[in-house]
């Protein structure tokens, strides 16, 4: 069964974000992986900075990553996102393959929650931005 994204965009594998391997280290899929849902909330409209400014802070409060493939320097790839919500949290469910032949690279499950100034609680705002 092909999932269906709320998201996709497309990055580069740079040099310096590889070991001494020649494969991308695995802290740098983090960064793909918060990268892809901060230009998803910007695709829907919104910014952390805004939400932040509003007292609005999703944070991770768990994050799991299943590593398939490795990406090397030059490569390209696609980063995909959905998201759903599971109780109080908003679950993000973020796949990153390589653009040449679609090989899984990475899949992993980001837990978030919404702190509202300062507290955890639901935000109806967030809830709205991904039922778009």
């Amino acid at each position: 069964m092909q999932q269906q994204y709320d998201y996709e965009m497309r990055m580069k594998v740079r040099d310096y974000e590889c070991d001494i391997q020649g494969i991308v280290n695995n802290s740098v899929y983090q960064n793909y992986l918060e990268h892809t849902r901060h230009e998803f909330l910007i695709a829907r409209g919104k910014s952390f900075p805004e939400l932040h400014k509003r007292g609005i802070d999703p944070v991770v409060a768990r994050i799991e990553i299943a590593f398939k493939n490795s990406l090397y320097p030059g490569d390209e790839f696609l980063s995909r996102l959905f998201v759903r919500k599971e109780g109080i949290k908003y679950v993000f469910y973020q796949d990153i393959f390589r653009a040449a032949d679609e090989k899984l690279c990475i899949r992993a499950r980001v837990d978030t929650v919404a702190l509202i100034n300062g507290k955890l609680g639901c935000c109806a705002e967030l809830d709205e931005l991904i039922q778009k």
